[in-house]
């Protein structure tokens, strides 16, 4: 029963990952094409992706905390934590948070650094026609 749980949580993790990936796949990409060059974003895209399936599954398939199905508690007499149809679902939802938050923080990370980005990115842009035009006056 518990390796049925550790490979349900897996997959429930992989497939809202992927659902999130499908969601958020277009925004990154024209993020990263805006702050990195068109042939190094395509890379970037393809991590990114990458990390959201790691952080997604990695979040949502807790090994810690599925321990206690096959292992006994501390106490001394203590059993193992029988899988009722109640923990099942207590589990796949768990599973499903926790994928979901671990993609926040890996998403809300990226898109400050991102802003970050954009911002200095931005900046060279309005000071690089100033400058250009300081030069033109200075050599006529």
């Amino acid at each position: 029963m518990f390796i049925t749980l550790l490979i349900v949580t897996f997959f429930i993790s992989l497939i809202v990952s992927g659902v999130i990936v499908r969601m958020f796949e277009r925004p990154i990409e024209k993020i990263l094409r805006r702050i990195t060059a068109d042939d190094i974003s395509q890379g970037w895209l393809k991590y990114m992706k990458f990390a959201i399936y790691v952080v997604g599954i990695s979040s949502g398939v807790r090994i810690w905390s599925l321990e206690k199905y096959i292992t006994p508690l501390q106490v001394e007499g203590s059993q193992v934590i029988q899988l009722t149809s109640e923990r099942w679902v207590l589990e796949v939802y768990g599973t499903v948070i926790g994928t979901l938050q671990g993609i926040a923080w890996l998403l809300l990370v990226f898109f400050i650094f991102a802003l970050i980005a954009f911002v200095i990115i931005r900046a060279f842009e309005i000071r690089r026609p100033q400058i250009q035009e300081t030069q033109e006056h200075s050599m006529s």
